[in-house]
């Protein structure tokens, strides 16, 4: 009976898409704890003195594909309420957990063993994104504050990059099609083979269902990316098939549809309604609908309305601007650190 229910939400889930870039989020949306969907195991813990909770999502094979409408490979989530705040201790030790599995991700997906530096890993850090938009702009902001290192391989050699332990990191923000008249994977499909880089590390703001994760997340995956999906904007994608690498991403959050909003504000009002005798009989209504019942509903009345609007918080350009440092020394901590 569990098996037919989880297999008639995949149904309802392939009619119906719920646009948000988080793994862990189609995760939550199937019933139980999640881990009940076959082809997907999950795995959670804590980190930071339980300040931080981790959350890892592999996707096994094509019928979890299916299921989580995401290709196969490692979704691994970071949250962190105290994301939001200017606490440059806390912001350090999600730097540090974000070093130490972005390093476990480059190991499996890289062959060459870059903690060793006989022949220094070559990183192309890839800032996605519209610099002039805020909530769009952690990518470009990100490879903004890297510190990058080929200039010095090109100019003094590989071996004082070997010397100094240094990888060789090389960065660039693309742009949006809508100012270069290009797609980003023909741009890096260029820039690949004029510097043959090892990895690729693409950067990218992402799209949310719950406003509680707006700025509180980081996803990391080695599965690559494809730039707009969150908002549907469908654009060329940037895995290993598309640009003969491999490729993670890293991401958060900072947009939320305007309909997901209405749709948790719903389903607080239903059960305060439900609580109160008075009321019960609408919330109960309400309730009968499924989930993805409501969100259609909703959006249905809002789209006509306000189209495709999307939200962001009103503090987004400190949010973004604090997190681009915070990914930033994740990055430098995965590579630039001697590792056993």
């Amino acid at each position: 009976m569990e098996a037919e229910r989880v297999e008639n939400m995949e149904a309802e889930k392939m009619q119906f898409e719920v646009r948000t870039d988080l793994a862990l989020e189609e995760k939550e949306s199937f019933p139980g704890d999640g881990g009940e969907i076959r082809g997907v195991s999950l795995r959670e813990w804590n980190g930071c003195e339980n300040s931080m909770k981790l959350t890892e999502v592999k996707i096994l094979d094509e019928r979890g594909a299916k299921a989580m409408g995401k290709p196969k490979g490692t979704y691994l989530t970071l949250e962190a309420s105290q994301l939001s705040d200017k606490d440059e201790d806390f912001h350090r030790e999600i730097s540090d957990e974000l070093a130490k599995q972005l390093r476990k991700l480059v190991k499996q997906v890289c062959r060459k063993p870059f903690s060793h530096y006989e022949h220094p890993v070559h990183v192309l850090v890839v800032g996605l994104g519209n610099q002039s938009v805020t909530p769009d702009s952690l990518g470009p902001r990100v490879v903004g504050n890297l510190q990058v290192t080929r200039h010095l391989w090109t100019q003094y050699g590989e071996a004082f990059c070997q010397k100094k332990r240094f990888p060789i990191i090389s960065g660039i923000v693309p742009g949006v099609m809508a100012q270069t008249g290009m797609e980003t994977a023909e741009i890096l499909k260029g820039i690949i083979h004029e510097t043959k880089p090892d990895l690729v590390i693409a950067i990218d703001a992402l799209a949310a269902r719950s406003v509680r994760r707006l700025g509180t997340t980081i996803q990391l995956t080695d599965t690559g990316i494809h730039p707009g999906s969150g908002v549907g904007n469908h654009r060329h994608s940037l895995t290993h098939e598309s640009l003969g690498i491999p490729v993670l991403a890293i991401g958060v959050p900072t947009v939320v549809g305007a309909a997901a909003i209405v749709h948790d504000t719903v389903s607080t009002m239903i059960k305060t309604l439900a609580s109160n005798s008075s009321t019960s009989g609408m919330g109960n209504f309400i309730e009968e609908m499924n989930s993805d019942e409501q969100y259609e509903l909703i959006r249905e009345l809002l789209e006509p309305e306000f189209g495709s609007l999307y939200v962001t918080p009103p503090d987004i350009d400190e949010t973004v601007k604090q997190l681009s440092f915070t990914i930033s020394e994740g990055i430098h901590g995965a590579f630039f650190q001697q590792q056993e």
